[in-house]
């Protein structure tokens, strides 16, 4: 299994250089050697707008692409055996994975996997209040108020809500003007050549 440490060592600087924060390095999948297929997903932002646009995601990509490849030609091994690499964007249901996430994005609601039990659940759903002492604090909708350690954070990621959506910057809209949308019938089609 690849080390997440090691590849986020590498990866940031990387990030940084072209002005976005990384929010997330994870390895999906299973091993190559017994048949499956791997996908390094880094998952990053640009601190203006909260997101990357494609072109962001292909500078980024093949950076860290270049990086890991530089890497591994002078002898270390970051990723044993075959990988896809996938490079985005949190999107607007994005996953919370550092503390300024806890604390920017309060007052919407949250999902919780926790690794350990806190009052008695392992899973929390509600608004999010923010950060208090190192800890997110929730009030879930049916179990009331918890502050959670982020280290018994397995993950935990926004709901999708109106809220968000309206409290989520665009993204760059230039262009969109010029794009008209017009309905296309097939049977319109047949009959016109008729």
């Amino acid at each position: 299994m690849a080390d997440i440490a090691r590849l986020t060592q590498v990866i940031e600087p990387e990030a940084t250089a072209l002005g976005f924060e990384l929010v997330r390095v994870k390895m999906t999948g299973s091993d190559p050697e017994s048949g499956g297929e791997r996908t390094l997903q880094v998952m990053a932002e640009d601190p203006a707008t909260g997101q990357l646009v494609v072109e962001q995601c292909m500078a980024l990509s093949r950076r860290v692409s270049d990086a890991i490849d530089a890497i591994e030609e002078a002898g270390e091994e970051l990723i044993h055996g075959a990988y896809n690499l996938e490079v985005s964007s949190p999107g607007i249901d994005r996953p919370l994975t550092r503390p300024k996430d806890f604390a920017n994005w309060a007052g919407h609601e949250a999902n919780f996997s926790l690794t350990e039990k806190v009052g008695d659940h392992r899973k929390l759903r509600g608004t999010l209040l923010g950060l208090e002492d190192g800890k997110a604090v929730v009030e879930d909708r049916k179990h009331g108020r918890f502050a959670v350690p982020l280290e018994l954070i397995h993950s935990a990621k926004l709901v999708l809500t109106n809220e968000l959506i309206a409290a989520t910057r665009p993204l760059d809209t230039s262009g969109a003007e010029e794009f008209e949308e017009t309905p296309h019938d097939e049977m319109s089609e047949e009959k016109a050549e008729d």
